[in-house]
């Protein structure tokens, strides 16, 4: 069986990929488990070394790679080149991991405790189809640096990278079968990753929904999960904020990668008081946004992923129901949508559910509390930005949204060197920052008893 890779720009075929089968995913497994004897025994300067040079040949490949995506995916290339970059970084900076996985000498009564971080094995890394590199190397290079070995499945709509990915690896002299790329549909490769007892861990990144049936099927067997799931983060923008600054780069926290990003800021709170001056200043922003030409180097936004996607995000905007305003967007072919902006009820639909598209809803709020309540009434709990002078507030409101990854006067999110992971509904786990490399491990505990 086959899957038809489209170039969600202009909708043309870019190329098939043949889906594998349980027997074969199982036979990747098998060679997963042998190849990672050998990598543990390794000596950790040398796994350090050769994670170096997977890093060096992602370097070398980075307009390749960059190239790929756009075809694949609809990035802008401006952005896929900073994708493939990123993945070269991730590797550059868990390379030093493999020296650094310090155990712990413990005082005792009547002997000398130590402890070892000992590698899990092999693990399943499940990637989402919104940042397709990226995102996996979040899962394979720690994983690696720890000693483990990694059989990933790409998502069935963007798998180009991740298959490249896998052949740099072995260009770079990873040994054979330790990082593999094993592409097919979740319901058959991810479920084996799942059921099958060689898989000591399971890294997803995807829906909330799936994101449950994983952890459920992992119960069994008392597997490892750590899970990266969806968002409905909240921008909050109080009435001592630099109301410009705040209004220009709130299309860039929702609107990079159309959209499609779990930690898009998909809900804007303002301040009851400067509410309609923001929505002046956010119009022309909006507007501003250049979505078009994934090729281009000016573009900023590019197409939806694929039609189901776009029918999908078109669905929670019916007849223009509670639309202020739009941006623009190229018509004709390709899975083009453009930035919107909603001002529906709090109780709506659009101001709950992640459409996972350029559309953004605002609200006003009266007061901090106000503002912190309807930030927390979500099931979600990823990602979010607060606006204000006063660090005061900014530290105060931080510490009181239920989130996992929060800015204060920006919208950054995610750096490889610090901890990434959400709350509630949000995921399990975290990934990414210096104890990432200890998520692929087992603390072993020994007692030496001295005479």
């Amino acid at each position: 069986m086959t899957r038809t890779i489209v170039n969600p720009a202009d909708g043309k075929v870019v190329t098939t990929v043949e889906s594998s089968t349980i027997e074969q995913t199982d036979a990747a497994i098998a060679r997963a488990a042998e190849a990672q004897r050998e990598w543990a025994r390794l000596a950790p300067a040398d796994r350090g070394r050769m994670l170096r040079r997977f890093a060096d040949a992602v370097d070398g490949a980075v307009e390749e790679l960059a190239a790929l995506e756009v075809r694949n995916s609809g990035h802008p290339i401006t952005q896929a080149r900073w994708e493939a970059a990123h993945v070269r970084d991730v590797l550059e900076y868990y390379s030093a991991s493999p020296e650094r996985l310090f155990g712990r000498q413990i005082p005792v009564a009547g002997g000398l405790d130590v402890t070892f971080q000992e590698p899990l094995g092999v693990v399943g890394v499940i990637t989402p189809w919104n940042f397709p590199m990226t995102i996996a190397s979040w899962g394979f290079a720690p994983a690696l640096a720890a000693g483990n070995a990694v059989v990933l499945k790409p998502a069935d709509w963007t798998p180009l990278t991740s298959l490249r990915l896998g052949e740099l690896a072995l260009t770079a002299g990873l040994p054979e079968g330790l990082f593999q790329v094993v592409p097919g549909a979740g319901s058959v490769v991810g479920e084996r990753f799942v059921t099958n007892e060689t898989v000591r861990k399971v890294v997803f990144t995807g829906s909330t929904e799936v994101g449950k049936r994983i952890m459920a099927g992992c119960a069994e067997q008392v597997k490892r999960v750590t899970l990266e799931l969806g968002g409905k983060s909240a921008n909050i923008v109080f009435a001592d904020a630099d109301l410009e600054r705040a209004a220009a780069t709130a299309p860039y926290g929702v609107f990079e990668n159309a959209g499609q990003d779990c930690c898009a800021r998909s809900r804007i709170l303002v301040e009851r008081s400067v509410y309609d001056r923001f929505m002046e200043l956010l119009e022309p922003a909006v507007a501003n946004v250049r979505v078009g030409d994934p090729n281009d180097e000016s573009t900023e936004m590019g197409p939806l992923v694929a039609r189901e996607h776009l029918d999908r995000v078109r669905s929670f905007v019916p007849d223009d129901a509670d639309v202020a305003f739009r941006g623009s967007a190229p018509t004709g072919d390709g899975f083009w949508f453009a930035p919107t902006v909603l001002t529906p009820a709090r109780d709506a639909r659009t101001a709950r559910d992640e459409i996972f598209g350029p559309v953004v809803s605002v609200f006003p709020f009266d007061d901090e509390a106000d503002a912190v309540g309807f930030a927390n009434a979500s099931r979600f709990g990823l990602s979010g930005s607060i606006w204000t002078r006063d660090l005061s507030r900014g530290i105060r409101v931080a510490r009181a949204v239920e989130s996992g990854n929060l800015s204060v006067n920006s919208h950054s999110s995610v750096r490889y060197s610090t901890p990434f992971g959400g709350f509630k509904q949000s995921g399990l786990g975290r990934e990414l920052g210096p104890d990432a490399p200890l998520a692929f491990t087992e603390t072993k505990n020994v007692f030496l008893a001295v005479d």
